[in-house]
C-alpha cells in the first residue's frame, strides 16, 4: 500500500471503526440490543449488517463478486448476536477482513475492475462505495448509542460550545500536511 489514496482510504476506515467502537463502549450490554420498534434496527443489528457486508466484500476482493453466494444479507436484519462478546468478535472479523485487504491492495491495481452483484467498479470506486456505506450506518449507530446514554454521552467530535477552543488549538500549529485525524 504505497499510494497516499489507499493511504488515506485507510485512514478513513480506521476512523468510521474508532468512532463505533467509541459509542459502543459508552453503553451496558443491553443498550447494544435495544431496539425503538420492530423494523428498527439495533446496534448489534447494525454491527451484523456491517461485518456481513464486509466479509462477502472484501474476501477475495479482486478474483470474486463482492456479494458472495454464501452470504444472507436478509439474515444480517433479523437479531442473531446474543453478547458484547460475540457482537465485538463479529465487528472485528469484518474490520479485520476489510483492513487486511486494504493493506495488501498496491497502486497499480487502483484501475482494476471487481464486481458487486456483476456491475463492474474499478478498486477506487469499490472502495468510495463501501467508504459511503459504513460510515451511513455507523452514524445511525452512533444516533442511538447517542440516545440510549443520554446525559451520559461523551461527544466524539468537537463538542457542544468547544469549536472556538478547538479551532484555537488547530490554529495554534504551524500549517502541515497530515490527516485530519492525526490529533483526534
Amino acid at each position: 500500500m504505497e499510494s497516499s489514496y489507499l493511504l488515506s482510504v485507510a485512514k478513513q476506515f480506521e476512523y468510521y471503526r474508532s468512532l463505533g467502537e467509541r459509542a459502543m463502549d459508552q453503553l451496558p450490554d443491553e443498550a447494544l440490543f435495544w431496539q425503538y420498534n420492530e423494523s428498527s434496527n439495533s446496534i448489534a443489528i447494525i454491527v451484523n449488517h456491517i461485518a456481513g457486508n464486509m466479509l462477502s466484500r472484501f474476501t477475495d476482493f479482486l478474483t470474486s463478486d463482492g456479494e458472495k453466494p454464501w452470504r444472507n444479507r436478509d439474515n444480517e436484519f433479523e437479531p442473531a448476536l446474543t453478547g458484547r462478546a460475540e457482537l465485538m468478535a463479529r465487528w472485528n472479523m469484518g474490520w479485520d477482513c476489510l483492513l487486511g485487504t486494504l493493506a495488501g491492495l498496491e497502486q497499480g491495481q487502483l484501475e482494476s475492475i471487481v464486481y458487486i452483484r456483476n456491475d463492474g467498479h474499478t478498486v477506487i470506486e469499490a472502495l468510495n462505495r463501501q467508504l459511503a456505506h459504513y460510515p451511513y450506518h455507523i452514524g445511525q449507530l452512533i444516533y442511538i448509542a447517542k440516545m440510549a446514554a443520554n446525559e451520559n454521552w461523551n461527544s466524539l467530535s468537537i463538542a457542544r460550545n468547544k469549536s472556538g477552543d478547538y479551532n484555537s488549538r488547530k490554529f495554534s500549529q504551524d500549517p502541515s500536511k497530515r490527516h485530519f485525524t492525526d490529533d483526534l
